[in-house]
Order: structure tokens, then sequence, then C-alpha cells
């Protein structure tokens, strides 16, 4: 049994992943967390989620947490500036994590390195083992189709998401651009006005908002008389926290370092 600790539990995907753990045959609850103030500290971790008795209690301390539970994996899906300082207390202690957190600025991931250089931690905009698959084959489209083809990347997701475009459609765009040679001056993420052309080597990341939308990403290869399409659309957050347990399961035990679902995945790296 692997004892996982949950922070933000009283979030979308906290909930969805201390319902997965008390499932797994292989996990074990160790404790859970939420934000200082939150009426769930002090709580069962169960019953601030609607799931019954779990005979964990929400603590806002996962420094506290770490020491009291022995815990081997943390599994964060807050904010990145929260996945940060979480992140500083299981270097401290040794314990491996998955962030499921994005809107990672290039100082915030620097110090997500820094981090990672005395524990494991699994670092994926999204856990979803389809949508890695779709990102895999993103690149490999990109590669074989060439540069006859306009790129675009389209993302939609429900109204309270904070952070836009999402880490799913930054983390296409940079895939994309990797196969294609390209670098980050060529991903544009807004049009207005009188633009001119298209430029050939420019890479589109366009957001959409609204309602219950779980996440959507297309990628769309625009050719002269035909169009590809890549899509990849999350109906359930399960997919999500299926996909992190997933994580867990394989960095528990790893050596320090920050990596992805491709590494989850035992996907090759590409040059």
């Amino acid at each position: 049994m692997i004892r996982t600790v949950i922070t933000g539990v009283t979030g979308r995907m906290g909930g969805t992943l201390l319902r997965l753990v008390r499932d797994a045959k292989d996990l074990e609850l160790a404790g859970a967390t939420a934000r200082k103030g939150s009426s769930a500290v002090g709580q069962d971790a169960g019953q601030a989620s609607r799931l019954g008795t779990l005979g964990v209690s929400v603590s806002d301390d996962l420094g506290q947490v770490l020491e009291a539970s022995r815990a081997q994996v943390v599994i964060d899906f807050t904010s990145a500036e929260a996945s940060v300082a979480h992140a500083r207390q299981c270097a401290a202690r040794g314990v491996a994590m998955v962030i499921g957190s994005t809107g990672f600025t290039p100082e915030l991931r620097a110090e997500l390195a820094a981090s990672a250089k005395s524990i494991p931690v699994v670092l994926a905009p999204n856990t979803s083992v389809g949508v890695n698959v779709v990102i895999r084959m993103a690149a490999e489209l990109a590669r074989v189709l060439g540069e006859g083809y306009d790129v675009e990347v389209l993302e939609a997701h429900h109204r309270m998401k904070k952070d836009a475009p999402s880490g799913t459609a930054l983390k296409l765009a940079e895939v994309l651009a990797s196969a294609l040679g390209r670098g980050q001056e060529d991903l544009t993420f807004a049009r207005q006005g009188q633009i001119g052309a298209r430029p050939k080597q420019e890479i589109g990341v366009q957001t959409l908002r609204g309602g219950d939308v779980v996440g959507e990403h297309t990628v769309y290869f625009f050719g002269e008389g035909e169009r590809i399409e890549l899509t990849h659309r999350a109906t359930s957050r399960d997919q999500f926290g299926l996909g992190a347990l997933r994580a867990a399961r394989w960095v528990t035990g790893r050596s320090p370092g920050l990596y992805d679902m491709a590494d989850v995945l035992g996907f090759q790296r590409t040059p």
C-alpha cells in the first residue's frame, strides 16, 4: 500500500482524488489538506467531500501531515504557487510528488525544479492518459506533415478556470513547435484587427471559456485541399484522477528529478 496525501481536498479534483484513492486496492489515504481558513479543516476528509467517513482529518499544515503520516507520495492539484510551496515541504522530508496544477511562470517552474533535485516530481498539465497519447500523436503528425500545413490549437474549459490558455494547450503548442523546429516566438495567442496574412511559421493557440466543459483540445492541421483534426474531449475528471494515481504509483521510489506523463507512460524521448 502506497501511503498517499491529497492536497486541496475541497476542490473539484481534490474530491475526485479522495474517492479514487479510497477505492484503489494499492493506495492508502494517509493525509488530506485544505487551504488555511477553510471550513473543512478539522473535519473528516470524506465528510468534507461528501464521501462518508474516511478516517483522515483535513489539516491546513502539509508539513505536519507529512511528518505524522509517513507519507510516500503527495498528489497536488491546487495552484502553481501552492504547489511550489508544497514541493519545498516535500523536498525537506523526502516525499515524492505528482503535480497537476497549471499556470506556472518560468520563475515558479525554476523553484519547482530546485525541489526536484531532492525528490522525484511528476509535473503534468494534464494527467489523462488519453490526452497524453494525443500530445504524442500531435508531435508525430507535425513531423510527418512538415511545413506544408498551418497548425492551430483550440481549447475549451468551464467558466471557472483561472488560467488561459490551458496548460495542456501550451504543452501541445510546445511539442508542435519542437517537432517543426520552431520557437516560442512563433506562438500566437490572440488575433484582432488588420493583422495581415498568416505567417507561415505561426502556431495559433486560442481559448474558449463557458459552462461546465471539463476540457476539450483540438489540434488543426490546415493544408491545401484538406484538413486534419486531432481532438481529445474529457467528459469526467475521473480520467485526470486515474492518470494521477498511475503517476503516483510510478513516481514512488524513483530517483530525484522532474518528470512528466511521457515518462510515466514509457514514451521514448524524441530528438
